[in-house]
């Protein structure tokens, strides 16, 4: 199951994710050095850094997007788990929005505590380590985005085959 979305025949979702990654851990360290320290600069980093971040992750969704709408078969596994992965990542994405949303007005001034900002960055963060997990499983266990070779292409209908006959047969039971 190759990418769906490429540039040069690579798939781009996996080029463009560790950038949201970085920029959601930079803002989760800046909300916590701001709360330590109650620096401004510490806040003022935090919501730059959650800006980029936000914004590069809805790049990252859109081949993503393509790349399980259109890249994965239906009723498969993998479809599932990609689901499972987009629905934690659009979680993180909406965390780290609504703070966002809630401290980009503090720019020029101190905000009234870095609490709200430390729990969504750290929700958010926590989906992000989990949908990466099952991203991984996406391509380690379901070859998502891997160009195979003729002979493993084949091995892998084969084992497709197997699985729907199994599932045919679980079903019929």
């Amino acid at each position: 199951m190759y990418s769906k979305a490429t540039v040069a025949g690579h798939p781009l979702h996996p080029m463009l994710i560790g950038f949201p990654v970085a920029f959601y851990t930079g803002t989760l360290a800046g909300f916590a050095v701001y709360a330590a320290t109650g620096s401004q600069f510490w806040l003022n980093l935090a919501i730059a850094l959650n800006v980029v971040g936000v914004g590069s992750a809805l790049l990252a969704a859109l081949p993503g997007f393509v790349d399980w709408a259109f890249g994965i078969p239906r009723g498969s596994a993998a479809k599932t788990v990609g689901l499972a992965h987009a629905g934690l990542n659009v979680t993180a994405l909406a965390l780290f929005a609504i703070s966002l949303g809630t401290y980009v007005t503090h720019w020029n001034g101190p905000a009234t505590g870095a609490t709200l900002g430390l729990a969504l960055t750290s929700a958010g963060m926590l989906c992000t380590l989990a949908a990466g997990f099952l991203g991984w499983m996406l391509v380690q266990d379901y070859h998502i985005g891997i160009r195979l070779t003729p002979a493993q292409e084949r091995d892998e209908l084969a084992v497709q085959s197997v699985d729907r006959l199994s599932t045919r047969r679980r079903s019929a039971a």
